[in-house]
């Protein structure tokens, strides 16, 4: 039986029509993977769709990337024969497209959150990958497609995003940076725009939610917690990335192994992200909440007040 990647390099090279799947509130993993994968695609004959089921528009920084003209309306999706998820870690992540995915006659999964249990007839889940560009660039390399400027730009998108500007990555991500700088990638311009750009209001955001910041030393025994909220009166303006990008700054917290924000979402309905720097693994964390994702980054929902929510998982965390 061939590789995973050999064997949907195979099928995409058989295809005549290819639905690409990218996550909820997509971030430029998702979409840089996606968009790669349909241009690629399309510059071999192939009819391709890409689409995600919200919101309605693209994160701006996304909306600048070589290839957004293959983005479709979730309600407007066709379908097809084969249908791919690119990062998304359970078919539940894709929403509404789920049924184009169930009606496939051949279902492709490629992502690298280790949570993922593999829920296609095809999967390549690699949780050692920095991010799902990195698989997405070894689809690519088994089609012996060309790796160009539009293609490397999208694949760096996520790579650079999911590293944290190679914060966390291993020698393969610095690796893959190689070639896609080669390619002609401006790193300088997208790792800009897509970690180091906000607008004023997001520096107000920040401040609010900073001050609602809680340290919780004796949690996960003893290597501690800090938690902060953001609200929807608190997030009002800002776009769901810009809300999400806190937890960056949260998890420098040095006497804290583990930070968390909630996030709202809808009235008492919240988004929790969480992030480790070197000994807890989030996984089992995320997963007793019906939640997943990787060992130091991870997230469920959850619903309630703040005060309930907060409790229950600082309680469940001591």
């Amino acid at each position: 039986m061939p590789a995973p990647v050999d064997a949907i390099a195979d099928v995409l090279a058989a295809a005549t029509a290819v639905t690409i799947c990218c996550h909820t509130r997509p971030d430029a993993d998702t979409i840089g993977s996606g968009l790669a994968l349909g241009m690629a695609l399309r510059r071999r004959g192939v009819a391709v769709q890409v689409s995600f089921p919200s919101p309605a528009q693209l994160p701006e920084p996304l909306s600048g990337l070589p290839g957004v003209d293959l983005l479709v309306a979730p309600e407007d999706v066709a379908g097809s024969d084969v249908v791919v998820t690119v990062d998304c870690a359970s078919v539940e992540r894709i929403g509404l497209l789920a049924k184009h995915f169930d009606a496939a006659s051949t279902q492709i999964v490629i992502d690298h959150h280790v949570s993922n249990a593999g829920y296609g007839t095809v999967n390549l889940v690699d949780g050692e990958s920095s991010c799902t560009a990195e698989l997405i660039l070894m689809v690519l390399d088994a089609m012996e497609i060309p790796l160009d400027t539009d293609l490397a730009t999208c694949l760096y998108a996520g790579l650079v995003t999911d590293t944290g500007s190679f914060k966390w990555s291993g020698p393969q991500s610095h690796r893959t940076a190689a070639r896609l700088l080669e390619a002609g990638v401006d790193g300088r311009e997208w790792t800009r725009r897509l970690l180091d750009t906000h607008q004023f209001l997001w520096l107000t955001m920040v401040s609010k939610v900073l001050a609602t910041a809680v340290l919780v030393p004796e949690a996960f025994d003893g290597a501690g917690l800090v938690y902060a909220v953001v609200d929807q009166v608190t997030a009002a303006g800002m776009s769901w990335e810009q809300a999400e990008s806190v937890v960056d700054i949260v998890r420098t917290t040095a006497e804290a192994e583990v930070a968390a924000v909630f996030k709202e979402t809808s009235p008492n309905r919240w988004a929790v992200s969480m992030r480790s720097k070197t000994q807890i693994d989030l996984i089992p964390v995320a997963r007793a909440a019906g939640g997943g994702g990787h060992r130091h980054a991870a997230g469920f929902t959850s619903e309630g007040t703040v005060d309930e929510v907060v409790a229950a998982f600082v309680a469940a965390a001591v």
